[in-house]
Formats: C-alpha cells, sequence, structure tokens
C-alpha cells in the first residue's frame, strides 16, 4: 500500500513544468532585493531622503508583505492559488511601472508599498502551489531547494544586471526588470500551472488584518525613530500601541473559529522553532547583505557593478548551502542540521565584524553557505506541517517569517548603524563650515564632500566612513549574538529525528 500511494502521488512532467513558471516570480524578487540595495546610493543623491525614509524605501516592502502574507494565503485558498498568482503578477508589474518613474522619495516609498501589496499574493502561492503540486516528500524537499535557489539565481543576476543598467542608466531602470518576467508568467501560467483552492475556507477578517499590519508598522516606526532621533516620549508611546495591537491580535485569533493566523501549529516545537529559525536567520542574512552593499560603495567607493561583482561568491555560496541542504537531511537529523548550518555561519560573521574588502567578502560568503542550509529545511518543516487544503495559510506563516525577517533586519542593522553614525558624526566632531547634511547618512555625506575643497573633503570621509564602518561593525557583533543563540535553540529543541516530513 505504501509504494502505491508513493507511486500515485509523485510529481510527473507537467509539475516540474510547472516549477519552472514558478521560478519566474521567485528570481524576480532575489532579483529585485539585490538591485535595490546597488541602487540605494544612486537614488538617494536624486530623491534625497532622508535616513529614515531611505530605511523605508528599502524595507516598506517587506513590512506590507509580512503583514498581509497570511490573508493572502487564506484569499489564495478561497479564489484559488493559480488565479492569486496571476493577480499578484499583475499588480506588482504595474507597481514596477509606477516605481521606476517616481519622483520623489515618498512617490517612491508608497509605490514599493503597491510592490508589497502585489508581492504578498505572489510568494504564499508559489509555495502552497509547489506543496499541493509535489507531495511525495523527497520530491517536494528537491522542489523547494530548487525554488529557494532561483532567488539566489536572481541574486546573482541582480548584481550583473542592475551593475551594468545602474553604470549606463537611471536608477529607476532596475524596477523596470521584473516586467518582461511577468507578462511571461501571465501568459503560460493557465495552461502549465494547476488550480487548487479549498471550498471550505472561511471568511477573512478584516479585523485581524488591520490588528497585525498595525502592530507591525507602529513597531517598526518606534526603532527607525528612535535610531534617528534617540528615546522620546512619541516613540515609546507609539512601541507601547504597537505591541498592545500585536497582544489583541493575538488573543482574537484565540477566540476566532476561522483565524487569520493558526497559533495551533505554535504548539508543535518542530514548527515553531523552525518558524523562528527561518525568521532570524534571513534578519541576519538581509541585514548583512545589505550593509556589506552600501560598504563598498559608501566606504570603499566602489561602482555599482563592482559591488555587485564582489557579492557574486556570496550568492554561489548561497546556491551550494540551499542545493545541498536535502542532502545533508538525509543523513543527519533535522536539528543537527540546522545547528550545523548556523555553526558554519559564526565564523563568518566574526569576520564581518573585522571589516575591510576581503573580510567581508569572505565572511558573508560563509555565512551564507551555513545560514541557506537552514533556510532550505526550514521551508520543507513549515510547508509539510499543514494538510493540502490549508497549504496556503501555512505557506503564508512561512513567508511571513521570511519577510518580516529579512525587512526586520534591514530596519534593525540600518537603524543600529544610524545611531552609531550620529553618534559619532556630530556639530562638535564636523569640521567648521561643513554643511549639517553630512550628519544624516554617510551617502548625505558623500554628496556633501563633492563640493568641498580636497583637504576638507579628505577629512569629512575620513571621520564619516569611519562612523560608518563602527555601525557595520556593531550590527555583524548582534547579527553574530543572534546566530548563536538559534544554533543553541535548534540543538536543545530539535533533538527528533526529522528527515522527510513535520509530524501532522
Amino acid at each position: 500500500m505504501t509504494t502505491t500511494l508513493e507511486t500515485t502521488t509523485r510529481a510527473t512532467r507537467r509539475e516540474w513544468l510547472g516549477l519552472a513558471v514558478l521560478a519566474l516570480p521567485t528570481i524576480l524578487l532575489g532579483l529585485d532585493m539585490t538591485v535595490l540595495h546597488l541602487a540605494a546610493p544612486m537614488l538617494s543623491a536624486d530623491l534625497g531622503p532622508s535616513s529614515s525614509q531611505l530605511l523605508w524605501i528599502i524595507d516598506v516592502y517587506g513590512f506590507v508583505v509580512a503583514g498581509l502574507l497570511i490573508t493572502m494565503g487564506t484569499v489564495g485558498d478561497r479564489i484559488g492559488r493559480r488565479r492569486l498568482l496571476m493577480i499578484g503578477a499583475a499588480g506588482f508589474a504595474g507597481a514596477s511601472l509606477l516605481a521606476a518613474f517616481a519622483t520623489s522619495a515618498e512617490l517612491l516609498i508608497a509605490a514599493r508599498a503597491l510592490l508589497g501589496l502585489a508581492g504578498a499574493t505572489l510568494m504564499p502561492s508559489t509555495l502552497s502551489l509547489i506543496s499541493n503540486m509535489f507531495r511525495d516528500p523527497r520530491q517536494r524537499q528537491l522542489a523547494i531547494a530548487i525554488w529557494m535557489t532561483n532567488f539566489m539565481l536572481g541574486g546573482i543576476a541582480g548584481p550583473l544586471v542592475g551593475g551594468v543598467l545602474l553604470e549606463r542608466f537611471h536608477w529607476g531602470s532596475v524596477f523596470l526588470i521584473g516586467v518582461p518576467p511577468l507578462l511571461l508568467l501571465l501568459a503560460v501560467a493557465r495552461p502549465l500551472l494547476p488550480e487548487f483552492r479549498n471550498p471550505g475556507s472561511g471568511r477573512i477578517d478584516l479585523a485581524s488584518v488591520a490588528l497585525s499590519m498595525s502592530a507591525i508598522v507602529a513597531v517598526v516606526y518606534a526603532l527607525k525613530e528612535t535610531a534617528k532621533d534617540g528615546l522620546h516620549l512619541t516613540t515609546l508611546a507609539v512601541l507601547a500601541a504597537g505591541l498592545a495591537t500585536g497582544y489583541a491580535f493575538v488573543r482574537r485569533q484565540l477566540t476566532l473559529t476561522e483565524p487569520l493566523l493558526d497559533l495551533r501549529l505554535f504548539h508543535r516545537t518542530a514548527f515553531s522553532v523552525s518558524l523562528g529559525a527561518q525568521t532570524f536567520g534571513l534578519y541576519v542574512l538581509a541585514a548583512m547583505q545589505f550593509l556589506a552593499v552600501q560598504y563598498f560603495q559608501l566606504v570603499l567607493g566602489l561602482s555599482p557593478l563592482e559591488s555587485g561583482l564582489w557579492m557574486l561568491p556570496v550568492a554561489v555560496a548561497g546556491i551550494v548551502g540551499t542545493l545541498g541542504a536535502p542532502f545533508v537531511v538525509r543523513r543527519l537529523p533535522a536539528g543537527t542540521a540546522m545547528t550545523l548550518g548556523f555553526l558554519i555561519a559564526v565564523p563568518g560573521l566574526a569576520l564581518m565584524a573585522l571589516s575591510g574588502r576581503a573580510a567581508v567578502v569572505a565572511g558573508l560568503t560563509i555565512a551564507s553557505l551555513g545560514i541557506q542550509v537552514v533556510l532550505a529545511l526550514t521551508y520543507d518543516l513549515v510547508v509539510g506541517s499543514a494538510p493540502p487544503e490549508r497549504a496556503g495559510v501555512a505557506s503564508g506563516m512561512g513567508e511571513t517569517g521570511t519577510e518580516f525577517g529579512m525587512a526586520l533586519g534591514v530596519a534593525v542593522s540600518g537603524s543600529l548603524v544610524t545611531a552609531v553614525y550620529r553618534g559619532q558624526v556630530t556639530e562638535q566632531t564636523l569640521p567648521a563650515g561643513v554643511s549639517s547634511e553630512a550628519r544624516d547618512t554617510l551617502g548625505s555625506a558623500v554628496a556633501v564632500a563633492e563640493h568641498l575643497p580636497q583637504p576638507l573633503a579628505r577629512e569629512v570621509l575620513e571621520l564619516t566612513r569611519a562612523a560608518y564602518t563602527d555601525g557595520v561593525q556593531l550590527a555583524a557583533l548582534v547579527s553574530l549574538g543572534i546566530i548563536v543563540v538559534l544554533a543553541v535553540a535548534t540543538a536543545t529543541l530539535l533533538r527528533t529525528r526529522q528527515r522527510d516530513t513535520v509530524e501532522s
């Protein structure tokens, strides 16, 4: 009976072709994150955003996605995951055009928020479709590894394509890259992708959606404003309101028959630890990648293309870790494999804290290798925990952890660097006669220095680049501490051998 079941649930040629279709939005999202990091200095010079606005441009996408992923997972269960994917692809293409031609920081932030709204439909749709198309556990592990590898391939293409575009064209060109792949997806999705829906899916609780979004935005806003202007009564009030809203959200989920967030899954140690490892593993990876690209351009003075090329070893190491994870977990318990991945990342982050081009590249490459092994395993544990009819909700929860971790990493690490920078670049430390704009961000300081006499410009750049480097080193040490905690957690809490599936 077991043999028959395995035979009937194994994927066919159509499913593997469908996986190729699902690669399109995944590659796009990986590429989009990389090229935006590369474009940050150029758009800063053009639009002149404040440090807070620049962080919002980078990560408002992730926070909107994080707040809506679970909602969109439920929507996909109701209206069909293929249909939701196609709606999201059309919306993402339109928002990309708006972002490409934004004329102010505020408009770009709004366009990025719309991209987040559309992106929230893409990721849970692709992951839940994979979980339904590949029911055989080992095929599903491989399919998820390939799906994640496509994200890394986008990361590899991003520095090359984005660097070339930024050398020759306006920064808005990086947003236009994704339009053709999305149009191709719209053309081939219907014949190659099956439709899945859950007719018994409950109604979407709009109050829960509002509560989750409000909690996320309030907490992040408080973090950003604290880094920018220090701790004030207003930011404390916003933080308290965000935490209270988050508590109200959790309480509401416990009372609903069809909750937006199925908290019962957190009773399983494997699910909760895996989701935590996924969220904070991506926090570290996104934070270090973002800061490394800024460090290359603003501190070392590399061009966008040169910065992108130096990031290639990081992306290649991530692909090796992702594709190697399914083979590692066949020989080691899941918890042991995840602990090993985190331990590999520890010396990498220690290297990054030393600064310098070689140390940053080598350190981030090592960290990417280890963390991507972990991420490939956590996705399978999260997705494999749900029955087919609830795959949209489960994948939405997994993707919420992903996007929230990435956005939180950029926001918190960026805020740490800003706090260190502001603490060292003050009216007292800046040379007399230098514009106060140099105190805002390193990008602003570089722009100010371009209009100063050479000796004065050199003095300003030495001060501000040293302050930024100190901030990056602090962020790397914080990330190192997080990885150590995650290694201990997976070693102690994931002791059972979970090679194929999570126990239902």
